[in-house]
C-alpha cells in the first residue's frame, strides 16, 4: 500500500494526487491552473522537509513555487489546506493493489511499500506529512480521507483470497488489512526500531494465517 508521499510522485508522472477541502480546490482545471497547483504542491512538500511545519507558511510556498501570494491566498487559503490539497491530491492517482495470486504475496507486496515509504533515515515526506495531522485539523481530516481510499482500494485483495478458496468464508477486509499492515507503523514510527527487511513478509504472513483461521470474518449486518 503506498504512502501519501509515494502517491504525489507516482501521480505527478500521471495525474495529480488527493486534495479538496472546498469545492475549489476539488476543481479539476488544466493548463496554467494546472501547472500553478502542480508547483505550488510541490513546493509544499519541500518546505515541509526542509522547515518542518512551523517553518510551513503561505508566503514561503508561494516563494519556492514562484508565483505571487495572492495566488496561493486565494486558492488555498492557509497552510492547513495546502497540506489538505497534497494528500488529496495523492489520492487521485491510478494505483491499485498487486495481484500476485495468494494473500500472503499480495499482503508482503503493500507491506513493501510501507515499508520503503517509513523505514528510510532522516526526514521524509511520508512521515512529515503525518506528524502535520497532528497538528492541522484540516491536514488530519485529509489524511484520513487517504488512508479510508487506499483500504477501499485494497479490498479486492481480500476478495481475491476468498474467492480463491485461501479463506473460510467471507472476510472483513479493513480488519484484515489493518492487522497487516499496522505492525509496520508501530515499528518504524512509534518505536523507531531499526529497519528489517523481513518485517514485511513475517507481518503479513502472521495476518494471512490468522485469516485462513477463520479470524477476521465478515461483520454482522
Amino acid at each position: 500500500m503506498d504512502s501519501p508521499a509515494q502517491a504525489s510522485d507516482d501521480s505527478g508522472r500521471q495525474e495529480p494526487a488527493k486534495p479538496a477541502t472546498t469545492a475549489t480546490t476539488r476543481r479539476r482545471t488544466g493548463g496554467r491552473s494546472a501547472r500553478v497547483r502542480a508547483q505550488v504542491l510541490e513546493a509544499v512538500g519541500v518546505l515541509l522537509l526542509e522547515a518542518g511545519y512551523d517553518g510551513l507558511t503561505v508566503d514561503a510556498v508561494a516563494e519556492r513555487a514562484g508565483v505571487h501570494r495572492t495566488t496561493v491566498y486565494r486558492r488555498w487559503g492557509d497552510v492547513g489546506r495546502l497540506l489538505a490539497d497534497v494528500l488529496d491530491a495523492a489520492s487521485d492517482d491510478t494505483w491499485s493493489p498487486p495481484d500476485t495470486g495468494s494473500l500472503e504475496d499480495d499482503l508482503t507486496a503493500l507491506n513493501q511499500e510501507v515499508y520503503e515509504a517509513l523505514a528510510g533515515r532522516g526526514p521524509n515526506v511520508t512521515t512529515a506529512l503525518i506528524a502535520a495531522g497532528f497538528r492541522s485539523a484540516e491536514a488530519a481530516e485529509a489524511l484520513s480521507r487517504f488512508w479510508e481510499h487506499r483500504y477501499a482500494r485494497c479490498a479486492v485483495v481480500v476478495t481475491r483470497a476468498a474467492d480463491r478458496g485461501e479463506l473460510p468464508g467471507p472476510a472483513d477486509s479493513r480488519a484484515l488489512l489493518v492487522a497487516a499492515t499496522a505492525p509496520l507503523y508501530h515499528e518504524l514510527l512509534l518505536l523507531r526500531s531499526a529497519p528489517d527487511p523481513t518485517l514485511p513478509r513475517r507481518a503479513a504472513a502472521a495476518s494471512a494465517a490468522a485469516a485462513r483461521a477463520g479470524a477476521f470474518g465478515a461483520p454482522p449486518r
